[in-house]
């Protein structure tokens, strides 16, 4: 592949063949979360009509190949050629029409099978969980979205749907749901994601809790767990430290007899497999979730 030819291929569909999609549409612009840094409000702009990208984070932009040589870390063009001629489909993406689908693309063909991409290994180590761990509650998930095949770590939920997430990407199939492990017990765990209970089970040295637990994929999932969660005399939350984390806790603890807020325990930090990194929360965001929720009673992880 040549210059000419790699600026051809919309930057839209690199990051899409990578796993990315955009948060916003306005217009020709579509808005992302960096791909070159951490943030929670997209500020990563690609404009369609000049096949353009700017990070209004850092003030850097250019092309496609630009952008290559900083997500993958290459130090020059021709590296950049080689990856894009070795890693975007055989076939062109066709290009994203996003007036008239949802930009949450299908999930389709999906097959689990037990992890050994060395990627997606990387990637589990990168967050200091175990390997043998991630393999007990986890699984390889290969997938299609538009006619493009992926693959991500996969956890199950209760009604057979898995949580996606590999480096560049997290998602989910259908379809939504909480995932339950009852074991029981008259205590309940309540996670916000999976990484957060692989997180917990590492800290504490464990395969396996002494108590139920509940992930639920989501806040929104909240719902569903209720009467889960409700149901036990004791129930210990792990959730992220932010405004949905602390209105989540404080509907719990309306609902339960008796709730120990554990995210006091990594205030310093997001979520719990970020302190678990040692992954300090982002000085521009850490104004908006200083507040905590309602302690109420704590236990020391």
């Amino acid at each position: 592949m040549n210059a000419k030819q790699a600026k051809n291929i919309m930057i839209a569909d690199y990051l899409h063949a990578m796993g990315i999609n955009p948060q916003k549409v306005q217009g020709d612009d579509l808005w992302y979360c960096s791909p070159l840094r951490e943030e929670r409000t997209p500020s990563f702009k690609v404009n369609n009509r000049f096949n353009a990208w700017y990070d209004h984070g850092t003030g850097q932009g250019g092309n496609i190949i630009d952008l290559v040589m900083k997500m993958q870390q290459l130090s020059s063009v021709s590296e950049a050629l080689q990856f894009l001629g070795g890693n975007m489909p055989a076939k062109q993406i066709v290009s994203f029409s996003f007036q008239q689908q949802n930009i949450c693309s299908k999930i389709t063909n999906i097959r689990a099978e037990p992890i050994s991409n060395q990627a997606l290994i990387s990637y589990i180590q990168s967050r200091k969980i175990d390997l043998e761990l991630a393999r007990l509650y986890c699984k390889e998930v290969n997938y299609t979205v538009r006619n493009t095949n992926y693959f991500s770590i996969g956890f199950e939920n209760d009604s057979q749907g898995y949580e996606l997430s590999n480096q560049y990407f997290k998602g989910s199939s259908s379809p939504k749901d909480i995932t339950t492990y009852k074991n029981g017990k008259d205590s309940c765990l309540v996670f916000e994601g999976f990484w957060d209970m692989l997180s917990y089970f590492t800290i504490k040295g464990i395969n396996q809790p002494g108590h139920d637990v509940v992930v639920l994929n989501s806040v929104l999932n909240l719902p569903k767990a209720v009467s889960f969660i409700a149901a036990h005399d004791k129930v210990y939350t792990f959730l992220d430290n932010d405004l949905a984390g602390e209105r989540t806790t404080n509907v719990l603890m309306g609902i339960c007899k008796s709730l120990l807020n554990q995210s006091v325990h990594y205030s310093n930090f997001k979520d719990l497999n970020d302190y678990l990194c040692g992954k300090t929360k982002d000085p521009a965001t850490s104004k908006e979730i200083r507040k905590q929720p309602k302690k109420g009673n704590t236990h020391k992880l």
